[in-house]
């Protein structure tokens, strides 16, 4: 049996101390659902820089054309700069990852898969629960790629004029629309260390996802 969810009215009027509260109940709901971390911060503290999606780019990413929510296909980082401006806050998730299973290898791609999908399950759960408690223009973005992560091997349907095959559940990442996810995470006080495909798991101290979701 499917509990009932509880949705409230959209208003216009939201007042300022209802939000907060809002907010910190999505923290929490996160933790419970799985998150390491998880903090409110005011959504003008998110830096956005052409930079991180030029990464996708210099060197080339696996992941770079092979999605709808990967670059070039992806939001442009000055489309969200200006989005972002009409937001008041974000729910800032973080899941640790061993770094047996963050580092990229054969050995652990079904573990890593599972991480990343964890991810992307948290910033919809929040999503959703900020969308259904009238915060309607509530958006989030995960970690990685949505197709390494859930269509694998298969090509991208939205690519090929089709219907996305988890359209529900795939988002772009924060780094795709050019969030700087590092000095996010710095700022927040969370350790969080530069994973390239040199590293070995004992090189890597932790291993960390983030996804953020802002709510207006």
């Amino acid at each position: 049996m499917t509990s009932r969810r509880t949705i409230r009215p959209v208003r216009t009027d939201i007042p300022d101390g209802d939000l907060q509260k809002d907010l910190e109940r999505y923290r929490q709901e996160a933790l419970k659902l799985g998150a390491t971390d998880a903090m409110v911060l005011p959504a003008s503290q998110v830096r956005i820089d052409e930079r991180v999606p030029m990464k996708c780019r210099v060197p080339l990413c696996f992941g770079y054309n092979t999605s709808a929510n990967c670059p070039p296909h992806a939001m442009k980082p000055a489309e969200l700069r200006e989005a972002v401006k009409n937001y008041k806050c974000a729910v800032l998730l973080r899941l640790e990852v061993p770094p047996p299973v963050i580092v990229r290898n054969r050995e652990t791609v079904l573990e890593r898969a599972g991480a990343y999908r964890k991810m992307f399950e948290l910033v919809g759960a929040v999503e959703s629960m900020a969308f259904y408690d009238g915060h309607y223009l509530a958006a989030g973005f995960a970690a990685g790629s949505c197709k390494s992560t859930f269509c694998h091997k298969q090509e991208c349907a939205v690519l090929r004029g089709e219907r996305c095959r988890n359209e529900l559940r795939s988002r772009s990442s924060m780094e795709a629309v050019g969030i700087d996810v590092f000095r996010l995470a710095a700022d927040a006080g969370w350790d969080i260390f530069p994973i390239g495909s040199g590293c070995a798991p004992e090189d890597v101290p932790k291993g960390s996802l983030v996804g953020i979701v802002f709510v207006a």
